[in-house]
């Protein structure tokens, strides 16, 4: 089974995005912020992540760059999900080794269509 971890500071979007990819036939993984994300990372690195920009700890863009510094971090498929949407941000999420971006709020099947686009879907 693919895995996917949500990393996002709002339980209310972990919530949904975990509704949304169990029913894409996902085994999802909840982080609230990076420091939690580089922890489960450490320990199972999934095959997707959901990444938020803005959170506490450690923001999304942060927690890119060191994922992709790590052993196996080039490996999942990076989808930014957050409400940024200059074109500056999103250029600097995708040089920082985003895979996609998708604005909030988002539905299943824009979720499917990246994750099918990025070859992983479940």
């Amino acid at each position: 089974m693919k895995t996917c971890l949500v990393v996002d500071d709002s339980r209310v979007i972990r919530k949904v995005s975990r509704r949304i990819l169990e029913d894409l036939g996902f085994e999802v993984a909840e982080a609230s912020d990076g420091v939690e994300a580089m922890a489960w990372c450490s320990a199972v690195m999934p095959d997707a992540i959901l990444l938020d920009w803005r959170m506490p700890a450690m923001d999304g863009m942060e927690f890119l760059r060191r994922l992709r510094a790590e052993p196996g971090g080039a490996r999942p498929k990076v989808i930014f999900c957050t409400v940024e949407n200059e074109i500056d941000q999103i250029r600097e999420a995708l040089d920082a080794g985003a895979d996609e971006f998708i604005m909030k709020p988002f539905d299943g099947g824009i979720v499917a269509g990246k994750l099918a686009y990025l070859g992983v879907a479940a």
